[in-house]
């Protein structure tokens, strides 16, 4: 019988392989951040996510901000035991999973909009978009300075807004602030990551000035398994499942979605945001 060669390379990819952390630095001023391992990621693609094994502790997604490394904020049990783990220790790693961004042309105007740790996965694009001479334009908001990631790293890709909600660095306000005044016809795609609640206004203003054909959207839901075959982070009316065909997503396909409304716990309780 004849080997059916991309199920064996597929679950080769969904082994956990064995990562021990090389570097680990800081991301932001107030303990955002980003871990490297001694190998790197199977051709990930920007917006790419891995599943990280903290043993002993659980398994969580964390988007690929680069080759080797993943960048993330303390949100729970499992991000709290990695963020003390050190160089030496070892953690668990397999992907890259999910459906990327779309990766632009260099004679294209393109738009990133990130917000707080939404950031991570949109840095290796600015990366990609910036070596293939893309046009790139980047709006940059968090809470404080201290809690602003890749500012250098989006800075040096091209045109950088900076907005902080307490106006300790750039524009008091908000991403949406610097989006309302800028020519959205401009730009030929948009791409999108941060807060559900700040997307959720991000695509409103996208569609009221009729680019949100333009528009992807990198979203978050609770995974199990993230390779599709759990259901725990399927979309409501959609089904859609962000795990794999997200979590990057058209903008056009969020529609009379639950998008923007609400997601779910562990346990499926829907906590609206």
């Amino acid at each position: 019988m004849a080997c059916d060669c991309s199920k064996k390379e597929k679950g080769k990819k969904d082994i956990p392989k064995n990562a021990k952390i090389i570097k680990t630095e800081n991301a932001s001023i107030s303990g955002k951040k980003t871990i490297y391992f001694d190998i790197s990621f199977e051709n990930p693609m920007p917006g790419n996510f891995c599943m990280v094994w903290i043993r002993g502790i659980d398994e969580i997604p964390l988007g690929c901000s680069y080759e080797n490394g993943v960048t993330f904020q303390v949100v729970g049990d499992a991000t709290a035991a990695l963020d003390k783990l050190k160089t030496g220790d070892t953690v668990g790693i397999r992907g890259p999973y999910g459906r990327p961004f779309t990766l632009p042309d260099s004679n294209e105007n393109i738009l990133i909009v990130a917000g707080g740790i939404g950031a991570a996965p949109l840095g290796p694009l600015a990366d990609f978009a910036f070596e293939n001479e893309t046009h790139v334009t980047t709006v940059l908001g968090a809470r404080t300075e201290n809690d602003l990631i890749f500012e250098d790293r989006f800075d040096r890709c091209g045109k950088l807004y900076i907005t902080t909600d307490d106006g300790t660095k750039g524009e008091k306000g908000f991403v949406t602030d610097v989006l309302k005044r800028l020519n959205l016809a401009e730009y030929d795609r948009i791409y999108v990551c941060g807060p559900e609640i700040m997307m959720k206004n991000v695509f409103a203003i996208c569609d009221a000035k009729g680019a949100i054909d333009k528009t992807e959207f990198s979203i978050e839901r609770y995974f199990k398994c993230g390779v599709g075959v759990c259901g725990a982070c399927c979309i409501d009316e959609s089904g859609l499942r962000v795990c794999k065909d997200g979590p990057v997503f058209p903008g056009n396909m969020l529609k009379s979605t639950e998008f923007g409304k609400y997601g779910r716990d562990a346990s499926g309780k829907k906590i609206t945001f």
